[in-house]
């Protein structure tokens, strides 16, 4: 699969499992909501205290399950890429925007960007290494 198919995928495809490493070398898993930005980059958002922040921080390489609307039945792709955490004042516009994508436009933006900052919401940019493949299944999505 190319990197192209990869980014088309993510534009309808919202749903994920990002897996970081642990110190340890083991896997750490949770669920992720991607999406796509003009450059053609990988878009989460994350509490800065969670532990897929400090993982990342530490061992930026990750890989990330993405799938359509249902879990059974979904197509889905496999990305792997390196990571890179976005802190505040920079992650403010990712986050819109990521917000914009995934939730639609809010009737007020002052208050999203102050709940992002309550809440230390910041990005994770993620540059697709590699993709593959994405099953055909029964379903569509």
């Amino acid at each position: 699969m190319e990197i192209s198919d990869a980014q088309t995928f993510l534009r309808d495809n919202h749903h994920g499992v990002l897996v970081a490493r642990k110190k340890d070398g083991s896997l750490q898993m949770t669920l992720v909501s991607p999406v796509i930005d003009a450059e053609g980059k990988v878009i989460i958002t994350a509490r800065d205290s969670t532990y897929k922040v400090k993982n990342i921080k530490r061992d930026p390489r990750i890989s990330l399950l993405v799938y359509g609307e249902k879990f059974n039945g979904s197509n889905y792709i496999q990305i792997d890429g390196k990571a890179e955490v976005i802190e505040h004042p920079r992650a403010m516009d990712i986050v819109l925007d990521w917000h914009r994508q995934i939730r639609g436009v809010p009737d007020n933006w002052d208050d999203i960007r102050k709940k992002t900052l309550s809440e230390g919401r910041i990005a994770i940019r993620v540059t697709i290494e590699k993709a593959g493949p994405q099953s055909k299944t029964r379903g569509q999505s």
